[in-house]
C-alpha cells in the first residue's frame, strides 16, 4: 500500500509531527521541550533541526 502511494512510515510519521507541532505552537499552550517529548523526540534540539527541516524557520521564530 505505501509503496503504491509512494511514501513511507517515516514521512506519515513526519507529517503527523509536523501537523501537531504547528498546531501547538500556534496555540502557544506547552514549552518547546514538552511538545518535542510529547512528538516522540528525545532531545527538544532533535525537535528544533526537524521543524527547520519541515519549514524553513525555528519553532520559536514561528510561534
Amino acid at each position: 500500500m505505501l509503496r503504491a502511494e509512494k511514501t513511507s512510515i517515516g514521512e506519515i510519521r513526519d507529517a503527523v509531527r509536523r501537523g501537531a507541532a504547528i498546531a501547538s505552537l500556534r496555540r502557544g499552550d506547552e514549552s518547546i521541550e514538552e511538545l518535542a517529548r510529547r512528538l516522540g523526540f528525545s532531545e527538544a534540539s532533535a525537535f528544533r533541526r526537524a521543524f527547520r527541516r519541515w519549514t524553513g524557520q525555528s519553532p520559536g521564530h514561528y510561534r
